[in-house]
């Protein structure tokens, strides 16, 4: 369905207040300094944790150290859940998201690189063997017990160079993390807020436009659609995050989600307390879509997709497998908040979308 149809057969309306009279700016305080920055230092304190973590197995690679580990890189790829949406100013740069979430990973890429000794991860070519899903191979899916797995780093050939790629790849990791929280601390967290207007390019318009880009194409389509077989015709089951772990997709996709609706209540970073809001901003024009509050329909959609969710199996692999059903019916009620928020509150809003919709959806 073409954005122009669905457009055109909504029935949407606001009370006749104008956009422009909410104070734009407030939002854009509460999401700099209540949710990005503090959502990013978290992540930081976390990608360090891990990059330490790994520095230490490579120097001593036990099943202790291992179960560390793996760990810290569970915990990291949880708060990247947080974080991820927000690929604005320095961030967008460096394509942030690609450095660090491709999946599923070149397995193939990654053993030849370990193998021949010569990649340079900053090239774009690499962005599939590196980040959370390299590690999830290099920490899980080498060999099927932890004592052959183990060998990689020991006894293996090669075992000098195993060491060194998990120990490059989290020194990425946390590299770049901290380039870009540096960013929002310095000067970039003053250019967001000033940039209140409305025009294309303010940043109300453009963290609107990012955000909606990361709920319908790396939520709902890369975690749930994609292995779903929504857009291929045919399930794909290792197109999972967290493929080699096989326990953690489920967590992944709900901590996703969870703060994805955090975002739009303008709930602050780990807290209760809540400041000014896409669901604030639509209440102060009474916006609605046939006869309910729209802010209401999207939170209530939220939640008819979580509960969905979690009644998935933990491993969503699994879940293709046994009963793909389930899955396509998580789809479906995320796709319905696309269209709550792709076209009736950006309608609501007076805000175009940037971004070329190209999944046939």
């Amino acid at each position: 369905m073409s954005l122009l149809f669905a457009w055109s057969c909504t029935d949407s309306s606001t009370s006749g207040l104008n956009e422009d009279d909410f104070a734009r700016e407030a939002i854009l305080v509460n999401w700099a300094d209540n949710i990005i920055i503090p959502a990013f230092e978290d992540f930081a304190a976390k990608t360090s944790a891990l990059k330490s973590a790994t520095e230490q197995f490579s120097n001593n690679p036990t099943q202790q150290t291992l179960a560390e580990l793996r760990q810290e890189w569970v915990e990291s790829y949880t708060a990247w859940q947080r974080v991820s949406m927000f690929e604005m100013g320095k961030a967008m740069e460096l394509r942030y998201r690609d450095n660090l979430n491709i999946y599923p990973t070149d397995t193939d890429e990654i053993l030849e690189n370990i193998r021949e000794g010569t990649y340079n991860l900053e090239l774009p070519s690499l962005n599939n063997s590196q980040g959370f899903p390299a590690l999830d191979f290099l920490l899980y899916g080498l060999d099927e017990s932890d004592q052959e797995l183990l060998s990689y780093y020991t006894t293996h050939e090669n075992a000098d160079s195993y060491k060194g790629y998990v120990t490059d790849v989290a020194t990425r990791i946390d590299t770049l993390t901290g380039t870009v929280l540096e960013e929002w601390q310095n000067g970039y967290r003053d250019e967001f807020v000033s940039n209140s207007g409305n025009g294309a390019n303010s940043s109300l318009d453009m963290m609107v436009n990012d955000y909606i880009f990361y709920y319908e194409k790396i939520l709902r389509a890369g975690k749930i659609g994609i292995p779903a077989g929504v857009f291929s015709g045919t399930a794909l089951d290792g197109h999972i995050e967290g493929f080699y772990s096989k326990v953690y997709s489920k967590s992944l996709f709900l901590e996703s989600l969870r703060a994805s609706q955090n975002f739009f209540n303008g709930r602050h970073f780990g807290s209760q307390a809540t400041g000014e809001s896409l669901s604030s901003y639509l209440e102060f024009l009474n916006s609605t879509k046939d006869g309910s509050a729209l802010s209401g329909l999207i939170n209530s959609q939220f939640e008819e997709a979580r509960l969905r969710a979690e009644g998935l199996e933990s491993n969503l692999s699994d879940q293709v497998k046994k009963n793909n059903t389930k899955m396509l019916s998580a789809y479906d009620a995320l796709q319905r908040n696309v269209v709550f928020m792709k076209v009736d509150m950006l309608q609501a809003l007076n805000i175009n979308v940037d971004y070329v919709d190209a999944d046939g959806d």
